[in-house]
């Protein structure tokens, strides 16, 4: 069936990754502070700056695609902080709830998945989708997450290497502009490592603190995995977007916590071991979720 061997190609390595860091947590101390802030400002702008100098853009329906994009965001934003609400969670727990629930891993996992079950053309679309969402994670997330003020926050922003990589790798697109002596294939090599690395991180973390599966977890897996889908296919139906396009705004918006989320709460504050377990939670549950949302947007 292809939607299982589209999980089994994504979902099976992310698993094994994250095994891995997590035995190695367990036996060997290691600096996750280091690693953290290796990966947030060298390999991750790598790979941003990267996926957006290499894309393959579509002008149909993108349009479209990035005001569905926009309602989903907005209406799950509202979901997210109406939940947090009523599980009575504190400032830092609330914002926590909300890194996780708002954003997918639509990037290594989220263009894996459409390709298998959508092929070369949802994949173009689903990139556009990749784009939109790195935008908003790597662009206010930071800012968000430590707040002190919109001034405050911005100038965080400003100073952190993902925003750059994403407008440059966008704009040296647009122009056409060839990087020489092949450094294109220097920072692509830096960006692959970014993915391991960062899913070797989280199994560390993992392995160096209790494992345990609460109502927070829960709440982002279920506000992740199956409100934000359910979101997607309403507003999809609403716009009347094409068929396609449809499809890839759903199966985007089922991915389940990106791994960037745990990245960045390490990073500038909040509860990151709630936000690793959500990752892993969500990931885990993904294997149940993703082939309902796959049959319910028409993929057999």
């Amino acid at each position: 069936m292809p939607h299982m061997q589209a999980l089994l190609n994504t979902v099976v390595p992310v698993a094994l990754v994250v095994l891995s860091g997590y035995l190695l947590g367990r036996r060997v101390p290691m600096d996750l502070s280091t690693l953290s802030r290796l990966t947030l400002y060298l390999l991750v702008p790598a790979l941003i700056f990267d996926a957006m100098y290499r894309a393959e853009y579509t002008r149909e329906g993108l349009w479209g695609l990035a005001l569905g994009f926009t309602l989903t965001y907005a209406l799950l934003f509202l979901a997210i902080q109406g939940a947090g609400r009523l599980l009575g969670l504190s400032p830092q727990a609330a914002k926590g709830l909300l890194v996780c629930s708002l954003f997918p891993n639509s990037g290594n996992m989220g263009l894996s998945l459409t390709y298998f079950a959508l092929g070369e053309e949802g994949l173009r679309r689903a990139v556009v989708y990749f784009i939109l969402s790195s935008a908003v994670m790597f662009g206010l997330g930071p800012a968000f997450i430590r707040g002190g003020g919109l001034r405050e926050g911005l100038r965080l922003t400003l100073r952190l290497p993902l925003f750059y990589a994403l407008f440059l790798g966008l704009l040296l697109k647009a122009l056409g502009i060839a990087l020489p002596f092949r450094l294109d294939e220097g920072v692509r090599l830096m960006g692959q490592a970014a993915i391991p690395v960062l899913l070797l991180t989280l199994g560390m973390q993992m392995g160096q603190t209790r494992f345990q599966v609460g109502a927070f977890e829960a709440t982002a897996s279920a506000l992740r995995l199956l409100l934000a889908p359910l979101l997607a296919y309403g507003v999809g139906l609403a716009l009347g977007l094409p068929r396609l396009e449809h499809q890839v705004l759903v199966l985007q918006s089922a991915t389940p916590v990106a791994v960037n989320a745990f990245l960045m709460t390490r990073e500038f504050g909040g509860d990151a071991l709630r936000v690793a377990r959500s990752v892993v939670v969500s990931t885990f549950f993904a294997f149940l979720t993703v082939p309902l949302v796959l049959y319910l947007i028409g993929v057999r």
